[in-house]
């Protein structure tokens, strides 16, 4: 049989049995962010960080998310790999999102610029604020801010995050209209043109990612410095984009869309690719975490101190979630992992794909909420809790931004072909075996 009545066959089957859900999850997107967005403006009303923070924890998910399946679907091109042809084109579709997930960011960075309370995320933002720690000391006095003011400014802030959007869109635009094309035209030069596109797009989007990270989250608490931070975000978003791969394919296989097209053997691939990022995750991650305590520099060690220990020295809810992390992001996937069953089966590499995700989130929110605030005792400072009510609001943004995310995905799916056509190598993808 060939690719093109594999393909059609398949297709076909989703149409009349059920409706496009693209519509359901516009309707989940929408309400999730009409909650968001409530929150963010009673934060920035009564100055809550908090509140705030919850929109900044949604879109970093879900840049991570579409980071990874364009990192994946570049090197799958560079590697001119044959088993993935069937899997990427369903990141393909997923990358149409991107384009909406950027305009989903203004929120955070306008409307506290507008109300009048720009230092509420990014306290660098705001000169007049008073820095944590430093007491009767402003942002704008403060020698650490002075010595990064050049780079730490909104309107070069606002102008760096343009630059990612266009790359990142850009990128997405020119892989997704040349895979798609293929479909209509038997013409090798379409594949040819995505590996030349994918050779200079790696290196485009791993400085966009690593600078887009340290603009966004490195800069909320500005006194700390990692120059692994931006390898940590790499690892993440492999792993979050291939989980959120794997879930999705398995969903496309179930429901008829890719039924026959994906077997066993792409999800044993992407097992593997799991486990290894599994591994350089906790690598980078303990990495990190070891040179910053071995050089002990105070403006380095601070930030994990705070995540550790409260004002008396006790161990605060943040170092709980540091193990958590330990052993349900990294020993927990691991070791499932290892488990040559967990990648063929397919309700448990679903299952552990899920978990990945969800530890992943917690890994954000990991990131990116324990900011210090002014406050007066004898640190200067208070930090962020983890259990408080604006968790449910992290969940709520994290479905408004994913309901569009998927939206967009699968209006993208719904107008293209379920599998690259001509692709080269896509009858080998179809049969591929492990």
């Amino acid at each position: 049989m060939s690719a093109e009545a594999v393909a059609t066959s398949s297709a076909a089957a989703p149409a009349t049995s059920r409706k496009n859900p693209a519509g359901i999850f516009l309707v989940v997107g929408i309400i999730g962010l009409a909650i968001g967005l409530g929150a963010l403006v009673m934060g920035i009303q009564n100055n809550d960080s908090r509140l705030a923070l919850s929109w900044l924890v949604g879109f970093t998910f879900w840049f991570s998310v579409l980071a990874g399946m364009l990192f994946l679907t570049q090197i799958s091109y560079l590697f001119d790999a044959g088993w993935v042809v069937v899997v990427r084109r369903q990141m393909e579709n997923c990358l149409a999102a991107f384009k909406w997930l950027w305009l989903l960011l203004i929120p955070v960075i306008a409307l506290p610029l507008l109300m009048d309370n720009p230092g509420l995320v990014w306290r660098w933002m705001d000169l007049d604020a008073v820095v944590p720690g430093i007491h009767h000391t402003t942002v704008g006095n403060d020698v650490l801010y002075l010595h990064k003011a050049g780079l730490l400014n909104v309107p070069f802030l606002i102008g760096r995050l343009c630059i990612y959007a266009l790359v990142t869109c850009g990128l997405a635009f020119l892989l997704r209209k040349n895979s798609f094309s293929s479909d209509l035209e038997i013409n090798p030069k379409y594949y040819k043109n995505c590996r030349k596109i994918s050779a200079v797009g790696i290196f485009l989007t791993a400085f966009t990612a690593t600078f887009a990270v340290f603009d966004l989250l490195m800069s909320l608490s500005y006194h700390w410095f990692s120059t692994m931070y931006g390898v940590w975000f790499f690892a993440l978003s492999m792993r979050l984009g291939i989980a959120a791969t794997a879930v999705l394919c398995f969903h496309l296989s179930q429901q008829g869309r890719l039924k026959g097209l994906y077997n066993q053997s792409h999800a044993y691939f992407l097992g593997c690719l799991a486990l290894a990022f599994t591994v350089f995750w906790a690598y980078i991650s303990f990495s990190q975490y070891f040179l910053i305590y071995n050089a002990n520099i105070p403006e380095e060690t601070f930030w994990y101190n705070i995540r550790e220990l409260n004002i008396d020295g006790s161990k605060s809810a943040w170092w709980y979630v540091s193990m958590g992390l330990i052993f349900g992001f990294f020993v927990i996937p691991f070791i499932a992992l290892l488990w040559y069953p967990t990648k063929i089966k397919p309700w448990r590499f679903r299952t552990i794909s899920c978990w990945i995700m969800f530890m992943g989130l917690i890994d954000i929110i990991f990131n990116v909420v324990p900011i210090q605030e002014p406050v007066d005792n004898i640190l200067g400072f208070q930090v962020l809790p983890f259990l408080s009510p604006a968790l449910l609001v992290d969940v709520a943004v994290v479905a408004g931004i994913g309901g569009i995310c998927i939206w967009a995905a699968l209006r993208s799916a719904a107008k293209q072909e379920p599998i690259p056509l001509h692709d080269p190598r896509v009858l080998e993808s179809i049969h591929a075996a492990e």
